[in-house]
């Protein structure tokens, strides 16, 4: 079971990864890794932050649909990000090993291939 005190400690240790200053939400460079679900309740209802679901970056819409058919309670999507590639994880349904490697994976995708290359150990 994880949570996002479990997220801001696992994405601070990836290189050159910051924290936004106005939303949870976390980029290496410019480029977005992870960030709180901004769920709407209804139709035209004002997004609000859940704080148990992160949207975290995946390579591509391949990747997306395999964590979907992988574990339905734990990977889901909405029409927001229908064509977007990103998944939507419930934190307490994930343990710590596999939102270390989602976020991993969404630095890896997202970092300079140069940055990448400077820590082959990641």
């Amino acid at each position: 079971m994880a949570d996002q005190d479990d997220v801001r400690r696992l994405a601070l240790q990836l290189p050159e990864v910051t924290e936004g200053e106005d939303r949870f939400a976390f980029s290496v460079g410019t480029k977005g890794i992870a960030w709180v679900w901004m769920e709407r309740s209804a139709p035209k209802a004002p997004r609000v932050p859940n704080p148990e679901v992160l949207a975290v970056r995946v390579a591509g819409e391949a990747g997306k649909q395999d964590l979907l058919a992988a574990d339905p309670q734990k990977f889901f999507t909405e029409p927001h990000y229908n064509g977007f590639p990103a998944i939507l994880v419930r934190l307490p349904a994930v343990d710590l090993d596999e939102l270390r490697e989602l976020l991993l994976d969404a630095w890896r995708i997202q970092a300079p291939k140069s940055l990448v290359k400077q820590h082959p150990d990641l």
